[in-house]
């Protein structure tokens, strides 16, 4: 209360009217944009990795398709600051206020930092006079700002199918439009390829990506410099002409402009590279990574190993158990059938015509053969449904997938890690929810690069995957659920590979990332165990083989190892003895009376004894190594010619000599 003018009364707000909410849409590339780091687009680095990844992936896909054996170069180059800003046309700008910027460094920072050096430098000095062992001094960290950023130029270029001229602005410039999503084994984990990659450019740089394609038999190439409509899920086209195919090539090349981090992700790249050309042996990659500073170059070629090829994936009609009430209002929507017996028979696998009439017959009596499907209501389709998760059906056969193939993942093993042994399997198709599945595996030991322990080696639809490792199936299987010392295997101090392969048209992911398959899907979990297990049981014959010849061969050379002087004590003896036999002193029988006569008349010296327990040594040698050949097989093994008498002596003939028989051929 206010004594002077008496009391005053509050003034009353007006609540405010609160605004119209708008409905609002999004289109699935700002989706995207927004949620980068589902498509695996976390961080700068994450970002060159993925985009690597996703262009060398759809070479491959695309080159497949076609029968081509794959040629792919992939070229990231370092673009400095000075030159991306001519790029963009900007014009470089002196600093005004320089604490304005992120780093920024006061003098107080600056005299500390400066002292702190000085400090550990002459620590450094006193422990070089006392003789301590010196680290190398920690480089100084950069004050890079986070205004900072790194860019690149990667390039991919392939000899692929190519892409129709008409359909690339579409294919590139709007997300969630392509050719890959029917039911069949896929590289991809989104069905983004480089559409997300194009919109990371967008996002970090602004630069248009530039595309070249050509398809066989075309006398052009289709150049197309475009960038992408967020907001509208639309291709923005900067350039879209036909130039002269003198070369006749086929393929595609895609250049685009982009922020990541090579430090921090070169091993990642690099990794991913040499797990590709392991999984893929018939493709043969050129990798290049090229900088201003020449010491930071890369080159790499993975060459061809195989010419074999695994056949395409073919697309395939869904199992009856994996289907849901939206995908099967979705294949009515879609079918071309006419009544519901076609529908069932055609848009299923495992269907027949005597199997779906007794599935009608027990979906009530409104449902009949000739119905037409399109006028099934929702309760219909409902029925329908349940009927499918109940009823028993046949296991998809497996037809439909591509594995790598048991020779190409063992030439893949052999060509990248030069293993000293190797064993590979590959399972029968098995299935989950549904979905048919193969699984592959490989074990290693020894080898080129390979750190000493486990090293996994995963991959899903014939992809490397190389994050969120611990909790995939194959890595938990081979740390928890193999005992390496039940195969002759020393789990920490050999050099094992374990390499596990997923294919199947459905790869049950977990998280967002889709990195890594879960551990807790019993059907892949038991199968990839299985498949491990039997590569082991090969590698644990081989082992106790080789043990067995090392034992052998130590053995020999123990037994040599005495022969002069087993030898000469044997001579001495026999020398003595014949002393007794000439002086009549004691009399022996012929046989002995005959040797002991050689050794007095010096005909057996210690010479021939050396001789005689060398050859007999040899002798016990070649006999042990016909076993030890017998029983593995091994070319290097010493073999004996063994011919075959022919019946009739007049018949002329012809031998066909190689190291393991003779061929003899009667003319």
């Amino acid at each position: 209360m206010d004594s002077d003018n008496g009391p005053k009364k509050s003034k009353s707000k007006t609540p405010k009217t609160p605004k119209e909410s708008v409905l609002k849409q999004k289109s699935p590339a700002e989706f995207f944009a927004e949620n980068k780091n589902i498509a695996g687009f976390d961080n700068p680095g994450k970002s060159l990795y993925t985009t690597v990844r996703e262009l060398v992936e759809n070479s491959l896909d695309s080159a497949e398709s076609i029968s081509e054996l794959p040629v792919v170069e992939i070229t990231i180059e370092e673009i400095g600051k000075n030159k991306f800003n001519s790029m963009i046309g900007l014009v470089d700008r002196e600093r005004v206020d320089e604490a304005l910027y992120d780093d920024f460094e006061t003098a107080k920072a600056r005299e500390k930092r400066l002292a702190k050096e000085a400090r550990a430098q002459e620590q450094q000095a006193k422990n070089v006079s006392l003789g301590k062992k010196v680290k190398e001094p920690a480089a100084p960290k950069g004050m890079k700002g986070r205004g900072d950023a790194s860019f690149y130029r990667v390039t991919c270029k392939d000899n692929g199918r190519g892409m129709p001229h008409d359909d690339i602005p579409n294919m590139f410039g709007r997300v969630l439009s392509g050719t890959k999503y029917g039911l069949k084994q896929t590289r991809g984990k989104f069905g983004l390829g480089a559409k997300m990659a194009l919109i990371w450019s967008k996002m970090s740089t602004g630069l248009p990506i530039e595309i070249s394609s050509s398809m066989r038999g075309q006398n052009f190439i289709s150049f197309c410099r475009l960038d992408i409509n967020i907001h509208k899920n639309i291709p923005h086209v900067h350039l879209h002409e036909k130039r002269d195919n003198k070369d006749r090539w086929h393929g595609a090349e895609i250049h685009l402009v982009i922020e990541g981090n090579w430090t921090t992700y070169r091993s990642k790249i690099l990794h991913y590279m040499r797990q590709m050309a392991v999984i893929t042996p018939y493709a043969q990659f050129l990798f290049r990574f090229i900088s201003d500073v020449s010491d930071k170059n890369v080159t790499i070629r993975f060459s061809r190993r195989t010419d074999v090829m695994p056949p395409v994936p073919v697309e395939t009609q869904h199992h009856p158990s994996s289907v849901d009430l939206l995908l099967i209002k979705r294949l009515i929507t879609e079918t071309s059938k006419q009544n519901l017996l076609q529908f069932l028979q055609h848009e299923f696998v495992n269907i027949g015509k005597s199997l779906a009439e007794r599935l009608i017959g027990e979906m009530g009596p409104e449902f009949t053969p000739k119905m037409a499907v399109k006028s099934l209501t929702s309760q219909q389709i409902v029925r329908i449904h349940q009927l499918f998760r109940q009823a028993k059906f046949d296991d998809p056969s497996g037809d439909c997938l591509s594995p790598a193939g048991e020779y190409n993942l063992r030439l893949g093993i052999i060509k990248e890690l030069h293993p000293d042994m190797v064993a590979t399997y590959s399972g029968s198709a098995q299935v989950f929810e549904g979905h048919p599945f193969i699984v592959e595996a490989g074990v290693s030991v020894g080898g080129k690069d390979v750190k000493q322990g486990l090293n996994v080696f995963r991959f899903a639809n014939r992809i490397p995957l190389l994050f969120e490792q611990g909790g995939d199936v194959v890595t938990r299987t081979a740390m928890k659920r193999i005992s390496w010392n039940n195969y002759k295997i020393n789990q920490t101090q050999d050099k094992i590979g374990v390499f596990a392969s997923i294919v199947s048209t459905k790869i049950p992911f977990k998280g967002t990332g889709k990195e890594y398959i879960g551990d807790d899907i019993s059907e892949i979990a038991t199968a990839v165990k299985y498949a491990i297990q039997q590569c082991c049981i090969q590698l644990k014959s081989k082992i106790v083989r080789k043990i067995q010849a090392r034992e052998q061969q130590e053995r020999k050379r123990n037994l040599s190892r005495y022969i002069p002087d087993a030898a000469n004590a044997i001579y001495d003896v026999l020398k003595e003895v014949s002393q007794f036999h000439a002086s009549k002193k004691r009399r022996f029988e012929e046989e002995d009376a005959n040797m002991l006569q050689k050794v007095h008349s010096r005909i057996i010296t210690k010479d021939t004894l050396r001789d005689m327990l060398t050859q007999y040594v040899e002798k016990v040698d070649y006999e042990m190594a016909m076993e030890y050949a017998t029983q593995s097989g091994v070319n290097e093994a010493p073999k004996e010619a063994i011919y075959i008498q022919a019946l009739e002596a007049e018949y002329n003939f012809i031998d066909f000599t190689s190291s393991n028989f003779v061929f003899r051929l009667i003319q």
